[in-house]
Order: C-alpha cells, then structure tokens, then sequence
C-alpha cells in the first residue's frame, strides 16, 4: 500500500555498507521495497564506504576459514548460517551461490571506484553490479581487471576507471570517508543514516523501515508548520 509523502518532501539516504556484506544486499532491497510505499517522495540514496575486512591481503581468503578465524565458529553452524542467508536472500530476490569453496576478499579498491560513481550518478547501479558479481557470479571484487570491466558497464570508460584505482587522492578522500563513520560510532552494516540525522543499523524488514521513513517525513513536516 503507498503511503502518502508531504508535498516537495525529500529524503537523503547514506547507506554505509560494503559490496561482499551479504546483510547489505539484503538491507539494500528491503529499503528499495519500503520506498516503494512513497512513490511521491525524492529520495537522494548514496553508498558510504565500509570495509568489513580491511586488512584482507589481496588474494583473499577461504570464507570458512575466515568466518572461524573471525568468530570462532564451527562448520556445522557456518553452513546453517549460509543456508538462512540463501533462503532470507531469496525472499527478497537476491541470489546468493554460497558455499564452503568461496573467498572473501578486501574491498577497498571497489570504494573507491563507488566513490567516483556518485558524481556520474551511477553509484546505484555500479553497487547492485558489484554485488551481484561477488554474490551471484562468485567473481573477485578485488581485481582491478574485474573491477574495471564492470565499472566501463556503468559510467567510466576503461581508462577512466583505472585512472580512478591509480589515483592516491581518492584514496585519501575514502580513507577520510571511513574515518568519519568509524568516528560516529558505525561499526556494524548496513548502516542507514536519514537526512544526515537519524541512523538505524541493520536489515531491518520492510514494515520497519516504512514506518521509520513515515516518522521522519512526520517531523520534517511538522517543523515546516
């Protein structure tokens, strides 16, 4: 059922999340599901740097291995975890190819490259691919070759985009850009940070996000009245 915004209502979202956090696509598409409700409303979505596993070296690692360094958790409930991720994936029409033969991997040159993207307004559409491309297809999001081929599909052209992964002031501007969710505090995604203002952690389902949107559509009307 679409809910009603106020007249010229907007809403700048800043999801902070990562590419290889299978919590954030999911995140991802209980939020487009929720703006959906409010057909009238502009929104203003943007992806926000996060890196799950910063120090990951560049051939990454067994995703077992890793979630049992991480965690210290068994094969038994890895794989029960995995298969609940599978099926909440597939409710909401994400299709994750998990197994116990998949790598994680480091994701910062993918930032970067979403970093640029916002400016081509095609930071949404270059999120979703790289997503897919880890989740679906199993590919390495850390490769600049891999990169740079699914970011010529979505706004740069070839040298564009290995202009972007050579380039030490963008790295700097993403390094700062972690810095300053780590230094509000953000240490769990997906993140959601509304207008600048309120922030909920997590993959909350549709209804809770529907209603956290109706709340603060609520109260920027009424601090215009």
């Amino acid at each position: 059922m679409n809910a009603t915004a106020p007249t010229n209502a907007t809403l700048q979202i800043d999801m902070v999340s990562d590419v290889v956090c299978p919590w954030c696509s999911i995140g991802y598409q209980r939020l487009k599901k929720a703006l959906a409700e409010f057909p009238d409303l502009a929104v203003e979505l943007n992806f926000r740097p996060f890196e799950l596993n910063p120090s990951m070296p560049r051939e990454g690692q067994n995703v077992n291995e890793h979630i049992a360094e991480k965690y210290g958790a068994d094969p038994s409930s890895i794989e029960q975890n995995r298969a609940r991720l599978r099926a909440v994936g597939e409710e909401e029409g994400v299709h994750f190819k998990m197994d116990g033969e998949g790598r994680i991997y480091n994701t910062f040159l993918a930032h970067k490259l979403l970093h640029e993207a916002e400016a081509l307004g095609t930071q949404e559409a270059l999120k979703v691919a790289l997503m897919q491309a880890y989740f679906s297809e199993r590919m390495d999001v850390s490769s600049p070759e891999v990169l740079v081929e699914i970011a010529s599909r979505h706004g740069f052209s070839k040298e564009s985009a290995e202009a972007v992964l050579a380039d030490e002031t963008v790295t700097q501007q993403v390094r700062e850009e972690q810095r300053s969710y780590s230094n509000m505090g953000i240490s769990a995604v997906p993140t959601f940070i509304f207008n600048g203002q309120y922030s909920m952690s997590g993959a909350h389902d549709v209804s809770t996000l529907s209603n956290v949107i109706k709340d603060i559509l609520s109260k920027q009307e009424a601090a215009v009245h």
